[in-house]
């Protein structure tokens, strides 16, 4: 029979140790699988969907939005590296906001986060349906077919088993780098800044000839092209979630989040100096793409050529789905082993493994998102508004999840300074704060933009849904897992599950 405590608001109940053994994971990740991971998550934001924000900032405002998100991830990362090895559960930024602010913290965090993975994974999908239809030349209304197909292949793929998972990951992401490296390395002859990256003119019109504004939209195109920033970075501070399936989390997250962070900072900015000033590209074009990565390779190689550059160019959307895909299901599969989501949600397969159950909702889950917003704005909308839309919701989900990180690493700091932390961020409370101010000021400029407020609605409504469910039927079912046994004993003792 299971014993029920009562903790201010909320109910946990204790279970046996088969509860926990139904719901096992497997250690495996050492730093460069972690590595790969990260950046994996990441670097299809680097093939596509950054370059939104040109339209928004101009190629100006773009380089100041990505120097300020570089600071704002710099300040969350390095306090990631502090926070999970100290706290070295799969539950991630919600396991550490649970401890710094109690239940309802760590589900409000963990919501931001679900809200992010989720639609994270349907962004990247979505523009694996734009290079799949170059590929093939099917028409629009095929793309659709394209997500589904994507996700069977990829949940099936972590289905397998973390070390299949992790492996594809390593590999996946390297040829990923590889394929980017071979673009700058391509587009260093062929580019002209002056004529293709700043043909944006005041106001957003072409300039034929180039040579405009850095800045075309002026200091609010800065604040404007922020979101899209995010997406050259965006996931990175997923790493956290694979700790309990992690060799040696204590020492091998630190490095393997850093690295990771490092890695990103340097493509972020060569991509965004070379794909827009590629000769018969530009900002303007880039603007507007679902595929800018291959836009440029056309321009460097020609038209002949488009298929197989384009089957090379989706290599990095591939990397970043499945690596979301393992995220999701991580995430999910941790909020539902405490009871703050059904509990059925965290069975693991019983020799994989795997969470496969959260891994298929979440898939529903994105993909029924994604079918709505498709038939509500209508498929001839391209990639700035179906692409963008999705990629806000996701931002949102995101900023709300960084602010709330940011006040946790502060949080921690002031209430429990006892916990022993193998690794200190030398930004500290500084950069923990930055990582706040800049992601409410993101989240501000996302509210200014009439297009995508319907997105950040329903974002509104999914947190809606899971506050309601949470106050009348979750807070009732919590569970004594290692997270919330190691905050209910306020950091002195973590709860151990075989």
């Amino acid at each position: 029979m299971q014993q029920k405590t009562t903790s201010g608001s909320v109910t946990y109940q204790k279970v046996d140790d088969a509860y926990f053994a139904a719901r096992g994971l497997k250690r495996h990740a050492g730093v460069w699988l972690l590595w790969a991971l990260g950046v994996g998550a990441v670097i299809s934001g680097h093939f596509s969907g950054w370059n939104l924000g040109l339209a928004s900032g101009g190629w100006g405002g773009m380089l100041v939005a990505t120097i300020l998100i570089a600071i704002m991830y710099l300040g969350l990362t390095f306090s990631l590296a502090e926070m999970s090895p100290a706290m070295p559960h799969t539950g991630g930024a919600y396991s550490f906001a649970r401890t710094a602010f109690g239940p309802w913290g760590g589900f409000l965090t963990g919501l931001a986060e679900n809200v992010e993975y989720v639609m994270t994974a349907a962004v990247i999908v979505f523009f694996i349906g734009t290079y799949g239809a170059a590929i093939v030349g099917a028409p629009v209304e095929m793309q659709p077919l394209f997500w589904v197909a994507g996700y069977v292949l990829f949940v099936g793929l972590n289905y397998l088993g973390v070390e299949q998972s992790l492996k594809f990951s390593l590999i996946i992401t390297i040829l990923a780098l590889l394929c980017l490296l071979v673009f700058y390395v391509s587009a260093i002859p062929h580019i002209d800044f002056n004529r293709w990256a700043l043909n944006i003119g005041e106001g957003g019109g072409l300039l034929p000839e180039g040579n405009g504004p850095l800045f075309p939209f002026g200091a609010y195109g800065v604040l404007a092209a922020l979101p899209f920033a995010v997406w050259l970075f965006l996931a990175i501070e997923q790493l956290p979630l694979a700790a309990e399936e992690s060799v040696d989390p204590k020492r091998d997250m630190p490095k393997g989040i850093m690295l990771g962070m490092f890695t990103l900072m340097l493509s972020a900015f060569l991509v965004l100096f070379l794909n827009p000033s590629v000769i018969g590209v530009g900002s303007f074009k880039l603007g507007t793409s679902g595929e800018p990565l291959l836009d440029g390779f056309r321009a460097i190689y020609g038209e002949g050529f488009a298929s197989a550059l384009a089957l090379v160019a989706v290599t990095g959307l591939v990397a970043s789905f499945h690596a979301i895909i393992f995220a999701y299901g991580r995430q999910i599969y941790s909020l539902s082993r405490a009871g703050y989501f059904p509990r059925a949600l965290s069975i693991t397969h019983g020799t994989r493994k795997t969470p496969h159950i959260a891994m298929v909702v979440g898939a529903l889950l994105g993909l029924a998102v994604m079918l709505t917003v498709w038939f509500v704005q209508g498929a001839d909308q391209g990639a700035k508004v179906i692409g963008g839309t999705l990629l806000n919701m996701a931002v949102f989900g995101a900023m709300f999840s960084y602010v709330m990180q940011g006040l946790t690493y502060i949080q921690l700091k002031r209430k429990f300074p006892h916990i022993d932390r193998p690794y200190k961020s030398p930004l500290g409370n500084v950069g923990a704060a930055l990582t706040v101010i800049i992601a409410l000021i993101t989240i501000y400029m996302q509210l200014q933009d009439p297009v995508y407020v319907v997105g950040v609605s329903w974002v509104a409504a999914w947190f809606a849904v899971g506050i309601v469910y949470f106050a009348l039927i979750g807070r009732h079912k919590l569970i004594l897992s290692p997270e919330e046994e190691f905050a209910m004993a306020r950091g002195e003792a973590a709860y151990k599950t075989s």
